[in-house]
């Protein structure tokens, strides 16, 4: 699903802030506005009632100040989306993980998982041009960490994180849908089926479909139980690792 901003940001623009190269100061400042205040507030928002909510002068409301005021920090909702992401990356823990470099990119995984769960607007936001942020530099650095001196080679290496962040984000977006039809239709998963089985009773027989009606009944019984978003993203995992360590055996055959 491609992503959803409707805006992009000014690159000069957007890297001044996201380096703090130059605050504004006004008169607000006396109210102690700054560009860290309004990124918390902003993230608040998106939070609480999704991006399509965050506006600048929502922005303004939450802080009791005027729109022109928030204008002052930042130039526009695009480049405050950019900050927003970096600081939210500034959230993530960055632990030393004991263990191989399957148990540290397993750790890397469920941490980017749980940022997604924390932010899930940030699966519209992103894109993939990304946020050149100190916390985006510092997140990619420590991330890389979990595979330095296993024989990959540098491209590699940044291809392994690279495809075991696009699983953990599809994982995660494939869950937030699962949230948004639930609320938006009444019914869980696993209900949704439910309102399906005669239907597939009638027409999925094993006669006219026989791999098909075999799976997927094994599949469908399991759907809202064993058989979810959770289950998708630790089979998805361990496969993605399964394959990154034929990478990582083929290398050392070969040094």
């Amino acid at each position: 699903m491609a992503s959803e901003r409707k805006a992009t940001a000014d690159p000069a623009r957007s890297l001044a802030i996201l380096w703090r190269t130059r605050e504004p100061t006004s008169r607000s400042a006396g109210q102690g506005l700054s560009v860290d205040r309004i990124v918390r507030a902003a993230i608040d928002i998106a939070d609480a009632e999704g991006l399509d909510a965050l506006t600048m002068r929502r922005v303004g409301e939450a802080l009791g100040v005027g729109t022109m005021s928030v204008y002052t920090y930042v130039p526009g909702k695009a480049e405050l989306v950019d900050v927003m992401i970096d600081t939210a990356y500034g959230e993530m823990p960055r632990p030393a993980v004991e263990g191989d470099w399957r148990v540290r990119l397993e750790r890397i995984a469920r941490d980017n998982l749980a940022l997604y769960q924390r932010h899930p607007w940030m699966l519209r936001a992103e894109t993939t041009r990304p946020v050149l942020g100190p916390h985006l530099v510092a997140k990619y650095d420590y991330e890389l960490g979990a595979v330095a001196d296993i024989g990959l080679t540098d491209v590699e290496m940044d291809a392994v994180l690279t495809l075991v962040l696009g699983h953990v984000k599809s994982s995660a977006r494939s869950a937030s849908e699962v949230v948004d039809l639930e609320r938006d239709t009444g019914l869980t998963d696993g209900q949704w089926w439910q309102s399906h089985a005669p239907w597939l009773e009638t027409f999925l027989t094993p006669e006219r479909y026989p791999t098909a009606s075999r799976v997927g009944t094994a599949a469908g019984q399991q759907h809202g139980a064993a058989y979810g978003p959770e289950y998708a993203f630790e089979f998805g995992l361990q496969r993605v690792l399964d394959g990154i360590s034929v990478v990582v055996a083929e290398r050392a055959a070969n040094r």
